[in-house]
């Protein structure tokens, strides 16, 4: 059986999509920590492939933010100063307060039932934690995830969940999973979602809108503490 270019080519495709999610997820997560040099070589060995579909995959890398890369320097995994976090969380309160009120207007019954399902999830999981953890796991066990995915508009989709998506993720877990907010943050949550069931996109929006607000006031302050 002969194989094309084309057959080579997929392969190639598919291998790259694996070392990127699995590269993605060890920088998001702090696996691989910020600051950290990345070397291409050591990489190819670790993971058993070739240099191809592993530049590829650190391209895809350098385009998520999530690695710069310099000639004669190398690439490393960036390292956000506190003003470009807050710059995230100024966009972020923009586009997702959109996105929850594209979501009441486009997200079926039937996904809003499992967003609904997925915040009764959280809440068990959060009482389990006395109320001082509530750190969602990624994709689509995560609500802001999940609502972007509700709005049907792609490149907003692309945006907020690939873009912005893990790199606010990035420092959501270097700063810890311990929060005084995690009651106030469901709970918001909830109010999110039961306005999206109730196509009150209007409500959606203003309330993303504050969530994300406070959840940035909160990070301020955090970052002021750490300053003393």
């Amino acid at each position: 059986m002969s194989v094309s270019a084309d057959d080579f080519s997929d392969a190639s495709a598919t291998i790259a999509d694996r070392i990127f999610d699995q590269l993605r997820h060890a920088i998001v997560e702090g696996e691989i920590p910020a600051g950290s040099k990345i070397s291409e070589p050591v990489l190819a060995a670790r993971y058993g492939i070739s240099r191809g579909p592993l530049r590829e995959a650190m391209r895809r890398l350098e385009s998520s933010n999530l690695v710069d890369r310099k000639p004669n320097v190398g690439a490393r995994v960036i390292t956000l100063s506190s003003d470009q976090l807050l710059e995230i969380y100024v966009i972020r309160e923009a586009l997702e307060g959109m996105a929850a009120r594209l979501a009441a207007e486009k997200m079926s019954d039937a996904a809003i039932a499992d967003l609904k399902r997925l915040l009764a999830q959280h809440r068990n999981e959060v009482a389990r934690e006395d109320w001082q953890t509530y750190f969602q796991q990624e994709g689509d066990l995560d609500f802001h995830f999940r609502i972007a995915q509700g709005t049907g508009n792609h490149r907003l989709i692309d945006i907020l969940c690939n873009d912005l998506y893990h790199l606010a993720r990035m420092y959501r877990c270097q700063f810890g999973m311990k929060s005084d907010r995690a009651r106030d943050a469901l709970k918001e949550h909830e109010l999110i979602a039961d306005a999206i069931a109730e196509r009150d996109g209007e409500l959606a929006e203003w309330l993303t809108r504050r969530h994300i607000r406070i959840s940035r006031h909160a990070v301020e302050r955090k970052l002021a503490t750490d300053r003393r």
